[in-house]
């Protein structure tokens, strides 16, 4: 039995001059603030103020009394180098947050009470200790405000980010427990599916501790029997009429329970049985890049995924699992997990299992250049077998990948540009280690080298070159250019993109005062970590609409703005369906209340663009497809069946008043196709775009405007608004674009961001995330906010 050691717990500075208590799984940051010795880290520009607390070492100690002195310490996600001493003496030397540790203490530990003390070292000190002593120049990523991350097995966001706050906190996020160091203990399951015969054969290879001997595995009502030899033993079972698992949209996920017993051990897992391939194959454009499900060619529509929170301790299932959620029900079926956060404890696997949602893992290696000395190495292998054998069940789990953007790194930096070949042997040989490790791990793996990557052993530019592999697309918001640039490219999976948008007014008001809330203002600046970042959502403001002269209208466009740009993207390369096979949107949630490229804000209220996501992302799309003086409908259907799609297409005036243009109906399969064409001048002057369609999959509606909104002479829409409780009833008189709603409390509404026609009517529900709070509702549509 375990003895967990959560409670009870202080910690202190080397200088005690800060004393408070602390339980773990938590961050010291969050322990000193619940304790009322630091103000809120995420408020005003606190952030500036609470850098030093990383400069220092903290010392977390307690008792504990012991029958038995013959026991293992159990640690997991220690962030991140650390000393632990029981009884004064030192057991454990860790510097890798991504690892698990065991620790024996039978030589330390005596009868009664025994003390323990986890030091967590200054990761500035360490950081620059490794540096110093390092053979050659290895700069830090220019995100990074707190220095010498790359050195360190710690997430690299946790030094700054252009969208996360710098605090590079330390703690314990995972178990610290006591266990009996001769009982029986299965310590990893290394689980294959083999579908290529009747059914599926599940096959399981148990690794045990203490245990020689009888070993029996239960699944799907079958009980196989076997013994462990030197510890290994291996059982399969056949699942003759397997119920398939399938990434949302797409089936079901029904999941299996297995349960392996050995001697008094025992070890679950939840299996969802589907076959999994990432299909790379030449062709006249280069080389492809799709999934495929069960041998069904899956179009990927997701978000990147950062962590939870900027500090663990503020993290919990709930709150994650409540994100995941929110994705699907945006129509999502993919998250990818970034490389400069952390390996996401087994719960969100669990949930995204659940979910439908594949799962994209990268490494945790990110826009650094990193070593590969044998020490770094050695640390690196250990967190990838602990993490591998921990997660490769998953039926959620599709790749893993090497890391994030480390082939651009080497371009970014002088030291890497004007010594190339060393810094690219050092790439390599880290890149080698981690795929090494990872088919040793889990020799069914799926691989893939880098993220972008044009291929194995090509490092080219895939910021821009979108013929092979996947691709990072970063010219529309990083370089300025138009929304119509994301037409110029044709990606075959795009896994990166984003346009940034300021978070909601609940967010603002969170870490704001009154006098905060203007677009220069200092606080506003300082959660803005993107340079130029501002900047740029201004400038793209005065490009495309009119001015809002309040505050809050300037949120509400900012968010606009944001849904019309990856709108714009996504549309158009869902249409190149099936040359493009994914887009994964960056990003889906926020670590910290942030202006950033989230389309959930710090907290889950969803962004106008995740409403908007919700239509963009559905299985069956008509989108106006511009090409020179042409408009074309062209039709995506990503269900895995093929459907009766009708389409209509009308021009509306700023009046409202309708003008029919053309129909067409067509069968779709699992592709895009062209459904009518028609020329730009059946548009007259202040005239938009109407495209409706019907199917048996759903009904949707986009209107799209052939020039920039701000040429648009708007009229009042005079939306009326009934308000019944919760319910929201709206009416509208005129034409009403992007008719959004706003709470001044928490929660979500069953929709938002809609067009509306004059004389429609549309019943919007809000559930708030506190039952026993009132709201009061705001309603803005783009005239309303552009006009003074």
């Amino acid at each position: 039995m375990a003895t967990h050691l959560n409670t009870d717990w202080t910690l202190t500075d080397g200088s005690s001059a800060y004393t408070c208590p602390i339980t773990f799984p938590n961050d010291g940051i969050s322990a000193l603030y619940d304790a009322g010795l630091i103000p809120d880290p995420y408020f005003g520009k606190n952030e500036l103020d609470l850098r030093w607390i990383c400069e220092r070492d903290w010392t977390a100690t307690r008792t504990f009394d012991l029958i038995d002195v013959d026991v293992d310490l159990v640690l997991s996600r220690m962030d991140t180098v650390v000393t632990v001493r029981v009884n004064d003496v030192v057991v454990l030397e860790a510097q890798n947050a991504f690892r698990d540790y065991r620790v024996a203490l039978g030589g330390v530990a005596k009868s009664g009470e025994n003390t323990i003390a986890i030091t967590f070292h200054s990761p500035v000190d360490a950081g620059r200790a490794l540096q110093d002593a390092h053979d050659f120049e290895l700069p830090i990523s220019k995100n990074c405000p707190i220095p010498f991350g790359n050195f360190l097995r710690k997430p690299a966001c946790d030094f700054g980010w252009d969208w996360n706050i710098a605090l590079a906190p330390f703690g314990i996020y995972g178990d610290i427990a006591l266990e009996p160091s001769k009982a029986a203990r299965i310590d990893t399951l290394n689980i294959h599916q083999d579908h290529s015969g009747d059914g599926v054969l599940v096959t399981v290879q148990v690794a045990t501790t203490n245990h020689d001997g009888g070993v029996t595995l239960d699944f799907d009502g079958q009980t196989i029997t076997g013994a462990a030899v030197h510890g290994l033993c291996t059982l399969s079972a056949r699942v003759s009429q397997p119920k398939l698992w399938w990434p949302a949209g797409q089936g079901d996920q029904p999941l299996y329970d297995l349960k392996i017993t050995a001697g008094d051990a025992t070890a679950t897992r939840r299996l969802g049985l589907r076959q999994m391939e990432l299909v790379t194959e030449k062709d006249d454009v280069g080389l492809g890049f799709k999934f495929r499900v069960n041998g069904r060619d899956v179009f990927c529509k997701g978000a990147n995924w950062i962590p939870a929170d900027a500090l663990a301790g503020r993290i919990t299932d709930d709150k994650t699992h409540a994100l995941l959620v929110s994705a699907k029900e945006a129509n999502m079926n993919m998250i990818r997990v970034w490389g400069g956060g952390r390996y996401e404890p087994t719960s969100f696997y669990d949930s995204c299992d659940e979910l439908g949602l594949l799962v994209w893992q990268d490494f945790m290696f990110a826009c650094n250049l990193y070593p590969s000395d044998r020490a770094y190495i050695s640390e690196v292998k250990a967190e990838i077998r602990d993490n591998v054998a921990r997660m490769h069940h998953h039926a959620c789990l599709a790749v893993w990948c090497g890391d994030n953007e480390l082939i651009g790194a080497l371009g970014w930096y002088d030291c890497s540009i004007n010594d190339r070949d060393r810094y690219l042997v050092n790439y390599d040989r880290l890149n080698r280690a981690i795929e090494d490790t990872l088919l040793e791990t889990d020799p069914h793996a799926i691989w893939w080298p880098s993220s972008p990557s044009p291929g194995p052993l090509n490092f080219g530019d895939a910021w821009h070159d979108d013929g092979s592999g996947d691709m990072h697309f970063w010219s529309v918001w990083h370089e300025g250019r138009d929304f119509d640039h994301y037409r110029d490219v044709s990606p075959r999976f795009c896994s990166e993109f984003g346009f940034q948008s300021y978070p909601g007014m609940n967010a603002v008001r969170d870490f704001t005062g009154e006098a905060d809330r203007n677009i220069a203002a200092p606080v506003l600046e300082s959660h803005q970590k993107n340079e130029g970042g501002n900047a740029r959502i201004a400038e793209t403001m005065f490009r495309y609409f009119r001015w809002p002269e309040k505050f809050e209208d300037f949120v509400y466009l900012s968010q606009i703005q944001q849904g019309v740009a990856i709108k714009t993207a996504v549309t158009h390369w869902r249409t190149q369906k099936p040359r493009c096979m994914g887009t994964i949107i960056w990003q889906l949630n926020d670590t910290w209340p942030v202006c950033s490229w989230a389309s959930l804000d710090y907290g889950g209220d969803w962004k106008l663009m995740h409403h908007m996501a919700q239509a963009f992302y559905a299985d069956v799309m008509v989108t106006a497809v511009p090409t020179g003086d042409t408009i074309t409908l062209r039709g995506t259907n990503d269900a895995h069946v093929s459907v009766d799609v009708a389409v209509t297409a009308q021009a509306v005036d700023m009046a409202g008043n309708l003008r029919p243009l053309a129909k067409a109906t067509s069968t779709i399969g699992d592709t895009s196709i062209d459904m009518l064409s028609m020329p730009v001048t059946d548009l007259n002057d202040g005239e938009m775009l109407v495209v409706s369609w019907k199917s048996d999959q759903g009904e949707g509606r986009e209107i799209y405007t052939p020039k920039p909104y701000k040429t648009f002479d708007l009229l009042p829409a005079n939306v009326a608004m009934d308000i019944t409780g919760n319910t929201i009833t709206l009416t509208a008189q005129g034409l009403s674009l992007f008719t959004s709603l706003e709470a001044d409390t928490q929660g979500r509404f069953s929709d938002n961001a809609f067009d509306m026609l004059p004389g429609e009517s549309r019943t919007i529900t809000f559930t708030p995330s506190d039952a026993s709070q009132t709201p009061t509702f705001t309603l803005r549509d783009l005239h309303s906010a552009t006009t003074a």
